[in-house]
């Protein structure tokens, strides 16, 4: 970013070129720390599966035998340590992405809510990872042993079934799982973010919420596994969350009309 670019950015008055050439800097440090956290979590790609494959494991262990992964061919073990390491970039480069998004926004809103950009990186950052760690650490444990469970058939049967659980496919499940866990407890951030910029009010996120209960239902039915326990885990906090947001939506807005009253006395 050039001298007159920083300038430019300071006292808000960017040409379409800056505005370009400011989106431009803040996507190359976004791949740049993608790139570095991607690198390390290649360095520690055992670790990193062994961390994934838990819920699994955990999953498995409820049944009889050792847990068990399979590959189809040579490189598709390579290929999976690969989207482990994709995973853990995005995870470890989070919070240089969401700093990234608010510095490039952050010249089209008020000085006072500027302020927020620390808050906004740690709370989004908080948010993603509770989101993930909540699901790998009950939701999916509970559904990999509802749905293994199906494998055991009464004794004396005249065959068996032994589940083959290829590592490709399981990574790219639990990854689609951990992205969408994370990615719905944002919403108090995007609530937040609205009620900033002014298109939405506490108000109208309470008459919304009896919608939203049938759309929390809804996500959690197409994102997790076909369990009702499944679903119900990511509905029920789904719903907190959005509780949530109208707290804090209505906090902010009394904040900015105390803010405005003061102001307006002579």
């Amino acid at each position: 970013m050039t001298d007159n670019t920083k300038a430019a950015v300071e006292d808000g008055t960017m040409t379409f070129w800056e505005h370009l050439e400011e989106l431009r800097s803040r996507v190359i440090k976004m791949i740049l720390a993608f790139a570095v956290g991607a690198a390390v979590a290649w360095w520690f790609k055992v670790d990193l599966l062994e961390w994934i494959a838990t819920p699994f494991i955990e999953g498995w262990n409820k049944q009889d035998g050792v847990a068990k992964f399979h590959f189809p061919h040579p490189a598709a073990l390579f290929i999976a340590y690969i989207k482990l390491a994709v995973l853990g970039g995005f995870v470890l480069a989070l919070p240089v992405i969401l700093y990234q998004v608010w510095a490039f926004i952050a010249p089209g809103l008020y000085a006072k809510e500027k302020r927020f950009a620390i808050p906004f990186v740690v709370s989004s950052c908080a948010l993603f990872a509770g989101g993930g760690y909540f699901g790998w650490r009950i939701a999916f444990p509970i559904a990999f042993q509802y749905l293994l469970s199906f494998a055991d058939l009464p004794p004396g049967g005249k065959f068996d079934i032994e589940p083959t659980v290829m590592i490709g496919e399981y990574i790219e499940f639990l990854i689609r799982m951990l992205v969408a866990f994370g990615a719905v407890f944002e919403i108090p951030v995007v609530v937040f973010f609205l009620s900033i910029i002014g298109v939405v009010n506490h108000k109208q996120l309470i008459k919304f919420s009896r919608y939203f209960i049938v759309i929390a239902f809804v996500i959690s039915a197409i994102i997790t596994p076909p369990d009702p326990m499944s679903q119900l885990l990511l509905a029920v906090p789904l719903c907190l969350l959005y509780g949530l947001s109208i707290g804090i939506c209505w906090i902010f807005e009394k904040r900015r009309a105390d803010s405005k009253a003061a102001l307006e006395k002579p």
